[in-house]
């Protein structure tokens, strides 16, 4: 893993989960699992920087992304995993 990679992920760890920013406003940040944007892709996976800050719940849960899937995941929430790697790479930006 590079040293850019690693800064990137440990920037994403602290930033709380997307979803739940989005859902709820700002709040403090729990812990989050990184996951790599798949909507659109097939079975791979894209690099580092389409990594999404997401809790447990909304990353693994049974109203997550896994859980959901990445068609069922819009449905319900009423955005994307795109919508929301937009909304991480954007707080990336003003957080620099």
């Amino acid at each position: 893993m590079s040293k850019a990679e690693q800064q990137h992920k440990a920037r994403l760890a602290l930033m709380g989960c997307m979803a739940c920013l989005r859902i709820h406003g700002p709040h403090d940040p729990g812990p989050v699992e990184l996951h790599h944007l798949r909507a659109g892709r097939g079975w791979g996976k894209g690099d580092y920087t389409t990594l999404i800050p997401l809790c447990h719940e909304h990353h693994r849960g049974n109203t997550g992304v896994h859980g959901l899937g990445s068609k069922g995941f819009p449905r319900h929430y009423g955005f994307t995993e795109a919508d929301l790697l937009a909304m991480t790479k954007q707080l990336m930006e003003t957080c620099a």
